[in-house]
């Protein structure tokens, strides 16, 4: 464990670029002593919140770029100006030759779900990437997929998506054979879309070692809990994201409201503050912030772009354990196996069909 795990961080991304994404280093340094970084971006910017942090500078070396990705550019328009000389892109030329374990940026996520796919390419058996989160839920959390790297997806993409998530609930929780259900509108095998319940029909036949699956589960099951890994398309599964976020804010200025309605309930609130701290802590977001890309030759985190350092730093966490714990390699071979299970199971398909 001696061994350094050397991450390249898109300096220039997010909201408030280098002002967040170096205290953010510096954070997830003071967790994991092991860290070097590459911070790709303007030197101007970047040398001088260096010099305020001593200690991210003796871990880190500047490859400097001056120009950056805008947060509301097209995927199209990033790629025709900012292809192999962006921060972004730059970041993941440090990951696709070897340089860096992973590559962690806040910048657009259209962007980078582009350049990432043509920059690293897709893992052989792998359709189309997936961005896969973790999502708190009543039992701890919970990893959820795909969350809007590609929109739609057939039953073989949806078992892919699958074995991807269960090869990183591997990795994050520590578990042999993490349980697995596909989103859906019901829990009974009639019910939904016929590529859900063919990609349903698939996971149940293939019955891989590594995955425990547990059939459909529903969207308020997602919270619950009930399962380590939810899987879904990623129209579906953005929207299951952005709902669950607006109504976490939403009970948050419930509260707030009510709370400081009358001087009854401001009392009320300073008798149950240590509960109403705990609440806060749970429903953090930037405890789960920073996404990952499966499927892509090469580790690749999202981190939420009006994100704070501390935020920042539980993005660089997830790229750290993705790196340390080899997550590429435990997807190759989940992937592998999946696809040797599928050819195996062919020739009897067919000959029972006939």
């Amino acid at each position: 464990m001696s061994e350094k795990v050397r991450l390249a961080l898109d300096a220039m991304g997010g909201d408030f670029g280098p002002s967040v994404i170096i205290p953010g280093a510096e954070i997830a340094l003071s967790r994991h002593r092991d860290l070097e970084f590459v911070l790709v971006g303007d030197e101007k910017q970047i040398a001088p919140l260096l010099a305020a942090n001593p200690r991210v500078k003796a871990h880190a070396e500047i490859v400097h770029t001056d120009i950056a990705i805008r947060m509301d550019d097209k995927p199209s328009k990033a790629l025709r100006y900012g292809r192999r000389v962006s921060s972004m892109w730059k970041v993941l030329d440090e990951v696709k030759f070897g340089r860096a374990a992973a590559a962690v940026s806040a910048g657009n996520t259209g962007a980078l779900m582009a350049m990432a796919a043509f920059n690293l390419k897709t893992m052989a058996g792998v359709e189309r990437p997936a961005l896969a989160a973790l999502w708190p839920t009543l039992r701890g959390e919970s990893i959820a997929l795909d969350m809007g790297a590609s929109i739609g997806a057939d039953a073989e993409a949806l078992s892919v998506m699958a074995v991807m998530g269960a090869a990183m609930a591997q990795v994050v929780f520590d578990l042999e054979r993490p349980t697995v259900g596909l989103l859906n509108i019901g829990v009974e095998e009639v019910k939904g879309l016929e590529f859900i319940r063919e990609a349903g029909q698939i996971l149940r036949e293939a019955s891989l070692a590594g995955i425990d699956y547990r059939g459909f589960v529903e969207s308020d099951d997602i919270g619950k809990g009930v399962v380590d890994v939810v899987v879904t398309e990623g129209f579906t599964g953005n929207i299951a994201l952005k709902t669950a976020e607006g109504t976490a804010k939403q009970i948050g200025e419930y509260l707030r409201g009510a709370m400081s309605r009358t001087w009854r309930s401001r009392l009320g609130y300073l008798l149950a503050r240590t509960a109403f701290a705990t609440l806060r802590e749970k429903m953090d977001p930037r405890k789960s912030n920073g996404a990952v890309f499966l499927g892509l030759n090469g580790v690749v985190i999202k981190s939420h772009g009006g994100t704070d350092p501390l935020g920042f730093a539980s993005a660089v966490d997830i790229a750290y354990d993705m790196a340390r714990y080899d997550l590429q390699s435990k997807i190759r071979a989940m992937v592998d196996a999946y696809h040797a299970t599928r050819a195996a199971q062919a020739p009897a398909s067919l000959e029972a069909a006939s």
